[in-house]
This record gives C-alpha cells, sequence and structure tokens, in this order.
C-alpha cells in the first residue's frame, strides 16, 4: 500500500512539474470579482511569453463603484507591462469614466493584438467630462481583425478599423451615434469584411444623397461607380438590431457573397428587401434570414424568396405582414400588373421557391392560417416531387402548350414511338428538401391537434409546452 501511495504522489509531481513547465496552460488571464489579482500575477509569472487572452470583467456592478475603480486600476496595472503578447483583450466595466481610466494604461504597441472586446454597461447614465484615451496601444495593431464595442467611444479612429474581419457595434445613443458617413468610411478601411454588427444605435440626420426611403432612387451600380458605396466581397454575416442607419447603410454596400441577414426592430425593411433582391439577380447566396418585429411589403418578400435557391432557414417573429399568402397560390386581385393575376408561394413548384429550406420559424405569426401551412408542409414531402411534375405536365397539355418537348413527342407518336419509353430527367423529378424543424409557439390559429400533425412529417416541431392549472409548463410523460 505504501508503494501505490508513493507512485501516485510521484505520478501527481510529474504531472504538476509538467503543468508548470507549460505556458500555454497559463495564458488566459481574467480579473472579475471571482478571479484574484493573487491568481492573475501567478499565471502571469508561469505563462513567460506565451500569447495571452485576457479579460478584465466586473460586469454592471453600479453599486461598488469606488471599489471596482480601484481594482480596475490595480488589474490594468497588472495587465499593462504585458501588452505587448496579448492576443485578445476584453473590457467590461459599469461606466464610461472607469473605462477610460483602464484604457488609460493602454499606450504600449500591442503587436500581437488580434481580438479586441470593450463593453460598457450603463453608458446612458454617463456624464460627458472624460476624455476619451486616443490612441488606444499607441495606434500600434497590426494583426487586430476583430473589434466589438458597446457605448465606447473612441472618436472612430481609422487605426482602429483597419483591416478588420469583423465589426460590431453596439449602444451608441443620441450624440455618440454614428452617422452613415462615419460607418462608409469605417466600411471603407475595412474591404475584407466579413461579419458586420449594428446593435441599438440611435437614428441620427443623414445626407440626402444616401436617402433610400423609396426604391425608385435605389441604384447601387451608380452608387459604386461614384465612389459613395463600398464594396465588401467576402461580408458573409450581417445583423442589423434597433439600427435604422442600417437600413441606408444596405444600399450603399455591395455584398455578393452574404450567408446570413438579420434584422430586428427594424421598422419597415421593404427597401431592405428591395435591395436585396436586385443583388439576387446576379449572385446572393444567403443561407439564414431572420425578420422579427419588422414591416414589409409581402409581394416584394415573396418576390425575394423565389430568388434566394440557397436559403436554408427562414426566422418570421413577431411578424405581422407575413399572410398566409407567402406559403401557397394565392389570387392577388390588388396586384399593380394586371397581367399576373397570381403570385406563386413557397408551395408551387412553378419553379420551387427556396429549394434546400429546411428550418421554418413562425414565432408570434399569427397571419398564415392553417391551410396554407399544411399545404407547405406537404408540398415539401419527397413523394410530392413526381407527382406535382405529372400535375404541371397534365396542366400544360390540357391548355393545349406547345413547347419543343411536346413537338418532340408527337412527332414520335407519329413515328410510331412509343412515348412510356421517355421518362423525365432527375433534375425534373428533383423536387424541395423536406421540411426538418418549424417552430409555431405563440400561434393561436394552430390547435394540438394540429400540432400533432405536424409531428408527423416533419422531424422537430416546436410550439409552447402544455399548461398546468395554475398556468405553470408541464412536461409530457
Amino acid at each position: 500500500m505504501q508503494s501505490i501511495i508513493a507512485n501516485a504522489s510521484i505520478s501527481s509531481h510529474h504531472w504538476a512539474d509538467l503543468a508548470l513547465a507549460t505556458p500555454v496552460l497559463w495564458s488566459r488571464i481574467s480579473v472579475s470579482p471571482h478571479d484574484s489579482l493573487q491568481k492573475a500575477r501567478r499565471k502571469l509569472s508561469r505563462s513567460k511569453s506565451s500569447p495571452l487572452d485576457v479579460t478584465v470583467d466586473f460586469g454592471a456592478r453600479m453599486e461598488y463603484s469606488s471599489s471596482v475603480m480601484e481594482q480596475i486600476v490595480y488589474a490594468m496595472d497588472l495587465i499593462r507591462p504585458s501588452l505587448w503578447r496579448t492576443r485578445s483583450f476584453s473590457l467590461c466595466v459599469p461606466n464610461r469614466i472607469q473605462a477610460h481610466t483602464a484604457l488609460l494604461r493602454c499606450k504600449e504597441d500591442a503587436p500581437l493584438l488580434e481580438t479586441l472586446s470593450i463593453r460598457i454597461c450603463h453608458a446612458l447614465q454617463e456624464d460627458h467630462y472624460s476624455t476619451p484615451p486616443w490612441p488606444l496601444f499607441n495606434g500600434h495593431t497590426p494583426r487586430l481583425h476583430s473589434c466589438s464595442f458597446t457605448s465606447f467611444h473612441f472618436e472612430w479612429d481609422p487605426q482602429l478599423l483597419t483591416k478588420l474581419r469583423v465589426l460590431k457595434l453596439d449602444g451608441y445613443f443620441h450624440a455618440f451615434a454614428p452617422s452613415i458617413h462615419t460607418l462608409i468610411d469605417a466600411l471603407r478601411e475595412c474591404p475584407m469584411l466579413e461579419e458586420l454588427s449594428l446593435r441599438n444605435l440611435s437614428d441620427v440626420d443623414s445626407d440626402p444623397c444616401y436617402n433610400v426611403a423609396s426604391e425608385e432612387h435605389v441604384s447601387l451600380p451608380s452608387l459604386l461607380a461614384s465612389g459613395k458605396a463600398v464594396s465588401l466581397p467576402r461580408l458573409k454575416k450581417v445583423t442589423l438590431y434597433y439600427a435604422a442607419v442600417g437600413k441606408q447603410l444596405m444600399a450603399c454596400i455591395s455584398c455578393p457573397n452574404l450567408e446570413s441577414l438579420e434584422m430586428c426592430y427594424m421598422e419597415n425593411v421593404t427597401t431592405v428587401l428591395y435591395l436585396l433582391y436586385t443583388q439576387a439577380l446576379t449572385k446572393l447566396p444567403l443561407r439564414f434570414l431572420r425578420i422579427e418585429s419588422c414591416l414589409f411589403n409581402e409581394m416584394k418578400f415573396l418576390n425575394l424568396l423565389r430568388r434566394l435557391s440557397s436559403l436554408e432557414t427562414l426566422e418570421l417573429v413577431d411578424v405581422d405582414d407575413a399572410s398566409s399568402s407567402f406559403l401557397k397560390v394565392c389570387l392577388n386581385n390588388a396586384f399593380p400588373y394586371r397581367s399576373l393575376k397570381f403570385f406563386q408561394g413557397l408551395s408551387t413548384s412553378q419553379p420551387w421557391a427556396c429549394p434546400r429550406m429546411e428550418h421554418l420559424v413562425l414565432d408570434g405569426c399569427t397571419a398564415p392560417d392553417w391551410e396554407s401551412l399544411r399545404t407547405f408542409v406537404q408540398s415539401r414531402l419527397p413523394s410530392n416531387s413526381y407527382a406535382a411534375y405529372t400535375a404541371r405536365n397534365q396542366e400544360n397539355a390540357q391548355r393545349g402548350m406547345t413547347t419543343a418537348s411536346a413537338s418532340a413527342a408527337a412527332l414520335a407518336q407519329r413515328n410510331g414511338i412509343s412515348s412510356l419509353r421517355h421518362k423525365p430527367s432527375q433534375a425534373m423529378l428533383q423536387g424541395p428538401k423536406r421540411l426538418q424543424s418549424i417552430d409555431v409557439t405563440r400561434c393561436s390559429q394552430v390547435s394540438k391537434e394540429m400540432i400533432q400533425w405536424l409531428r408527423m412529417y416533419v422531424p422537430d416541431v416546436r410550439c409552447e409546452p402544455a399548461k398546468g392549472i395554475w398556468g405553470e409548463p408541464t412536461t409530457p410523460s
């Protein structure tokens, strides 16, 4: 027994020595109410010269502002000598004065810095007397590619926004909100941008030349030619959350490789849908689209959907303008072009709209009726692909349409060749992908029986859980 204990002790000492001799294991430095300065100092000494990931997080502790300020100063004085090897730096403090006090100690060069995140939790309760630290890191951040700023006014230093791949701005109100000119100038410094997020930005006055209130005045090629628009060929993800300036910004950028778009609390987004439609006429590999609490023209929305052949996920949350029309074929007597008596929804196959869509969210959308939803789900079943193809051929034959294929079939019949030998190609029989998930939470028009029907054809159906006598959610046994 003693030999076993001795061997275990030797083994534990060996692993301890190995951990102490591996500096990369101590490269994550964190200072917060739960992580002491002594622990951070110990990790700094053991990390030696390894690149550091530094986090200073004191959240929204407004009630202890004096003690928080002291801890922030001590933490930054401890980290300051190691800024030259910091790879990522994240600062989260309650107010702007504390953030400026901490960042005044970031004057040394940061040649390895790649990710920078600064978050001020209570910016609306601040005064305007503190001076923002400028420039940060002596203006030397050659590897910086990701910036996330929340209510931090850095005077829009172009040295921080050069060659970024990720830019996130949140919580800029009143005088601190950027104008359209400021955002355009910032994006010009980021031609390799891949992700853009604008959240909680107050609307400010902009130049009339950037006004996109009327889609007839929108001309992206002319803006590109005049130098007012920005080409972002690598932009893949855009998030617009309560940022009215984002609608103007979308009219001034070219994003042919956009894959994800989220628009929440943006009022009327019809103009953005039209801009996406014009972009989709050439190239738009959009895979994810989320619209929450916004208004739009349903016809423009449907026209866009019919151009998004790569769309995989469509999320509509608290949208009243999405009726039953976009799910099925509906007569449209109010359509301005009298030559088109109807428009085709997502349930039609002439051709299929969004054939790759597998996930649909209708959270809080009470306008679509059950019949249109059932028709849409059935149309996406694999067994309906050939049926739709046959029905379409029969309909064309009844209408007497003289196409090249019909003429060839008639000629083959006259020559005594059976037309039954000619089978449709795989491309013709290939229909849309089957729906894998659907979310009908807060959809009062969908009953429990309808939910059970959906679960027979859709693997993942999300809805509100059943409630008990006192309104508490109950889980099925």
